[in-house]
C-alpha cells in the first residue's frame, strides 16, 4: 500500500500543477485587459480590441469560477479582482444617474450614420415624424440623400438647416425645428477628413445651444489609428462656463477608449450612459461577420442639460443604429 501512495504521489503532483499553471493562464488575458483599460493604453490594435471590453467584463467570471473550481486560492484572488476592475469600469453605463435641475424645454434629437447615403430615407423620416424629433444629426451624408429626403417631407418637419452633403462619406449635416445660426463645417485633419455642420439653434425658452455632427476617424487600420487619436483631440470641448454644447454623431469609440473619456472629462456627459443605456450596441454585425456590436454612436451633451431618455433605433440600409436622446435643457 505504502509503495502504491509513493506511486500515485508524483501523478498527484503532476495534475495539481498543471491546474494551477491552467488557472494562471486563464487570469492572465484578463490582467493584461484591465491593465490596458485603466492606463489608457489603447495604442494600435489595442484600440480595436477595447471597444469589446464590456463583453470581456463579463467573460472574466470564467476563470474566476475555474480558480473556485480547482481551489487556486492565488489565481481565484487575482481573477477576482479582475473582475471587480472590469465590471467597474464597465457597470455604471447601465446604472442611471442622478440628472442636474434643468428646467427649461424638452429637446428629442437624433443622430445616424447614413453609410454613404445608403441608409432608407423613408426610415429616418419616420422617426422623425414618431418620435417629434427637434434636432436631427447625419453623418456620411450625399447630395441624393439630401434630396431623397426632402421629397419624403424632411423640411416640412424640420425647416431649418446647415447642410455640407458630399459624395461618399465625408458630408454632415444639421436639422432642426428651430431656427439654426452662426453655422459652419470643421473639417476633421486624419484620415478620410470628415466633415462636421454645426450650428446654434435657438430652442425658445432656453439659452442657445451650438449643436455639432460628429464624426472623428475611423481606427480601422493600425496605420489609421494616428488619425483617430487627431481627431477625437480636436473635438471642441464643453464649456461649462460659457454655452451649452452637444457634440452627437459616429465618434468610432466607446466609452473604454481614453480620448473620448478625455473629451468627456472637459464638461460632457454621455447620454445614454446618463440613464443606464450606455451598454446598448450601435454598431454591427460588420459585413455579416458574427462580431458582437459596439456602442460607437453617441449624444455627448453639457453636463448642465438633463437627460431624460435614450433609444436606440434600427435605420435599414445603415450599418449604425440611430440613437435618439430626449433632452431638458436649462431655462433661458
Amino acid at each position: 500500500m505504502v509503495i502504491t501512495d509513493a506511486a500515485a504521489r508524483p501523478a498527484t503532483d503532476q495534475a495539481r500543477t498543471s491546474g494551477t499553471l491552467l488557472c494562471w493562464a486563464a487570469v492572465a488575458p484578463g490582467v493584461a485587459w484591465a491593465v490596458v483599460r485603466l492606463a489608457g493604453l489603447d495604442r494600435g490594435p489595442l484600440v480595436q480590441l477595447l471597444a469589446f471590453t464590456p463583453y470581456v467584463a463579463a467573460g472574466s467570471l470564467l476563470p474566476l469560477l475555474l480558480a473556485l473550481a480547482l481551489r487556486r486560492r492565488w489565481p481565484a484572488v487575482v481573477a477576482a479582482v479582475v473582475t471587480a476592475v472590469l465590471v467597474a469600469v464597465v457597470a455604471p453605463r447601465a446604472l442611471p444617474a442622478g440628472q442636474p435641475p434643468a428646467d427649461g424645454p424638452t429637446v428629442r434629437l437624433l443622430t445616424a450614420n447614413l453609410l454613404a447615403g445608403a441608409a432608407d430615407a423613408r426610415a429616418l423620416v419616420g422617426l422623425v415624424e414618431r418620435h417629434r424629433v427637434d434636432v436631427l444629426t447625419v453623418q456620411e451624408f450625399t447630395p441624393r440623400a439630401a434630396a431623397e429626403l426632402d421629397r419624403l417631407g424632411l423640411g416640412r418637419l424640420l425647416p431649418h438647416r446647415h447642410l455640407n452633403p458630399q459624395a461618399g462619406t465625408v458630408g454632415s449635416g444639421l436639422y432642426a425645428r428651430f431656427p439654426v445660426g452662426e453655422v459652419g463645417v470643421r473639417r476633421n485633419r486624419g484620415g478620410w477628413g470628415f466633415d462636421q455642420a454645426y450650428g446654434t439653434v435657438a430652442v425658445p425658452g432656453a439659452p442657445p445651444v451650438r449643436v455639432e455632427s460628429a464624426h472623428p476617424a475611423a481606427p480601422y487600420a493600425v496605420d489609421q489609428v494616428g488619425h483617430w487619436r487627431t481627431d477625437l483631440a480636436a473635438q471642441p470641448p464643453a464649456t461649462p462656463d460659457g454655452g451649452l454644447r452637444i457634440l452627437a454623431g459616429d465618434f468610432n469609440a466607446t466609452l473604454d477608449h481614453a480620448p473620448l473619456r478625455a473629451l468627456l472629462a472637459t464638461g460632457y456627459v454621455d447620454a445614454a450612459a446618463e440613464v443606464g443605456a450606455g451598454l446598448t450596441g450601435t454598431w454591427g454585425p460588420y459585413d455579416g461577420d458574427p462580431i458582437p456590436p459596439v456602442t460607437i454612436d453617441h449624444v455627448l451633451v453639457d453636463r448642465r442639460i438633463a437627460v431624460r431618455a435614450v433609444a436606440v433605433h434600427r435605420v435599414p440600409g445603415s450599418d449604425h443604429r440611430a440613437v435618439l436622446a430626449e433632452l431638458r435643457l436649462p431655462a433661458g
